[in-house]
């Protein structure tokens, strides 16, 4: 029963909803997004997604990423390459422009 008990604390505290659903972190200094990913009864607080860079934007930027981070992401739920994957890179999802450094490289079609 203990792990119930930290992990709602551990909810509450970082103003989750429930475990292992993405949520985006505005405030945050360096990271775009966190996720309490839970496995088994270990959970663990992920922060993924480098603030000042673009995400999603291009198909060929989406392939690169995933090819880059294959064993990362690979590693499953508590790993930050699996979720950021899974929320920042997955087709369809959300979009970010590319940063400056990239735009000439992965520039977004219009």
């Amino acid at each position: 029963m203990a792990h119930l008990g930290r992990k709602k604390k551990l909810l509450k505290r970082y103003g989750l909803t429930a475990v292992n659903r993405p949520k985006m972190t505005p405030g945050h200094k360096t990271k775009k997004a966190m996720v309490l990913a839970s496995s088994g009864h270990q959970l663990k607080l992920i922060r993924f997604g480098a603030k000042g860079m673009g995400h999603n934007y291009s198909a060929a930027a989406r392939k690169a990423f995933k090819s880059r981070h294959r064993r990362n992401i690979a590693r499953g739920k508590m790993s930050a390459a699996y979720w950021a994957d899974k929320f920042l890179w997955s087709k369809g999802g959300r979009k970010k422009n590319p940063p400056k450094s990239q735009k000439k490289i992965y520039g977004r079609k219009k």
